[in-house]
């Protein structure tokens, strides 16, 4: 393990389980502009994580959800101190904290730890995925009749053109389910689930998946078979399709006309 993949590693875990202090704690939430939820362990663990790189690696670029970016290089660390806030107010465990590193723009480490859970995944670049300090390799699984797929809320998915594409691999796959946020490409990387369908979601919400997935063997596209770091949606947002591999062609084909 590099040197700034264990710092990832072990920051990414310290931040996660600031969070426990509050998680089934009803916490104060309150909403952003966008209407989505924010919480007093949403901010905690962005800044433990931005103090920890500040320590350990002064001056470099850091991109957070919660406060954004700093710095101007295209080589940073990508925050998100609490993917599924909804799950985190609501008292479900299948929230995670991730973090990223990103060179020219492209994530070759990605750490997601599931506090509630007590599970971590990370990844490097040519090193391989790893899920509790174990390899991880996603499923052989060759076509969707024995697949489960995962996806966005009914909501999200329905806002972006994506509801009659679901149905119609739902027809075709053993079970669809929304187990969703990062949980859903987590259980992509771990061969759990064939498929994990993001119709629309921030840089910091996939930047450490990526890694994660590729490295175990899987493919990240966007709906359309392209770069998933490059953005389809005018106001600068990103889609994921991470998939097995096999299946990747057939769900993408559902999606077409």
């Amino acid at each position: 393990m590099s040197p700034r993949l264990a710092f990832a590693v072990e920051t990414a875990w310290l931040a996660g389980r600031s969070t426990l202090a509050l998680f089934q704690g009803a916490p104060d939430v309150e909403l952003k502009t966008d209407a989505s939820p924010v919480t007093a362990a949403d901010r905690q663990a962005e800044e433990i994580i931005r103090r920890r790189i500040e320590q350990a690696f002064p001056g470099e670029t850091v991109l957070g959800e919660e406060q954004g970016l700093t710095g101007a290089s295209d080589d940073r660390w990508v925050i998100d101190p609490i993917d599924g806030t909804k799950s985190f107010v609501a008292g479900v465990p299948l929230y995670a904290t991730l973090l990223s590193y990103e060179v020219d723009g492209r994530p070759v480490i990605g750490v997601c730890c599931f506090p509630a859970l007590n599970e971590i995944l990370y990844a490097q670049a040519g090193h391989g995925t790893f899920w509790n300090g174990r390899p991880a390799r996603v499923s052989a699984k060759s076509g969707l009749r024995h697949a489960i797929v995962c996806s966005a809320g009914h909501r999200g998915m329905e806002n972006h053109g994506r509801t009659q594409g679901l149905l119609k691999i739902a027809q075709k796959t053993m079970a669809t389910r929304t187990w969703c946020d990062a949980y859903g490409h987590a259980l992509v990387a771990t061969g759990r689930v064939e498929a994990m369908l993001d119709p629309i979601v921030s840089r910091w919400d996939v930047s450490a998946m990526i890694p994660i997935i590729e490295e175990a063997g899987g493919r990240c596209t966007g709906f359309d078979g392209g770069d998933p770091m490059v953005s389809r949606h005018p106001d600068g947002e990103l889609e994921l399709v991470s998939s097995n591999g096999p299946v990747h062609d057939e769900l993408l084909g559902a999606f077409r006309g």
